[in-house]
């Protein structure tokens, strides 16, 4: 009896989720969309504030410093609170897609910016001062001879925190964003069947985790390449 009631059980979930497969995958889709403009906020913001910390003069380097100190030492859930819901409050007013995606582009961009400026100052200084006897300056060396060789460190460290944005993208779902988060607490406001959804939300994360770190891999297999001579 106990294997014919849990065969029901398991029968009674797989209509569920077949039925609320096409509502997930689009909550799905929008988590894509916001984990891919996060990463992308992310990096245009992660890189500038890397190069602003390691620059000798305190006046940039100092506002990049508490910038970072801040986006990693509030929570996330805060950082979105204060966007969306306070800054209206001073005439600031955002939609609900500007704030999630300007919220994790933002503390995003604090983390990767940390990756970067620790692979830049792994690059031996010698580099540098090899460098500037072949008579190029600070910017040169920075872009062309210190950038490409601190890439090839950052890229495990940064890939984790984009990879991190999928899992971060649920909280996006307190600012009533249709996210997958979202799409499967409706559903479960309607179902009553918390487990089976939760599940299957999970494994959708999974899946997109998965993708990225596929990528991740080809990235890091392309930039340990040989150059060609």
């Amino acid at each position: 009896m106990e294997g014919l009631a849990r065969l029901e059980w398991f029968g009674q979930w797989a209509a569920l989720l077949r039925d609320a497969a096409p509502v997930m995958l689009t909550g799905a889709g929008y988590t894509l969309v916001f984990a891919v403009a996060a990463m992308v906020g992310g990096l245009l913001i992660g890189f500038p504030v890397a190069v602003l910390r390691i620059l000798p003069w305190r006046a940039l380097a100092w506002p990049a410093a508490v910038y970072v100190s801040l986006m990693r030492g509030t929570p996330l859930l805060v950082q979105l609170f204060v966007i969306y819901y306070g800054l209206p409050g001073i005439g600031i007013e955002f939609t609900p897609v500007t704030a999630g995606i300007l919220a994790l582009s933002l503390n995003a961009g604090a983390y990767l910016s940390e990756s970067l400026r620790g692979a830049i100052t792994s690059v031996a200084r010698g580099q540098w001062s090899a460098s500037y006897s072949l008579g190029l300056g600070y910017r040169d060396t920075l872009v062309h001879v210190v950038l490409p060789q601190a890439l090839r460190v950052a890229v495990p460290a940064m890939s984790n925190s984009l990879i991190s944005l999928i899992k971060d993208t649920s909280l996006v779902s307190v600012i009533t964003m249709a996210e997958l988060m979202l799409t499967t607490k409706e559903l479960i406001a309607t179902t009553f069947q918390p487990l089976p959804l939760y599940l299957a939300a999970a494994a959708l994360y999974w899946l997109m985790s998965l993708g990225f770190e596929a990528l991740q891999r080809h990235v890091e297999r392309r930039l340990n390449q040989p150059h060609a001579r």
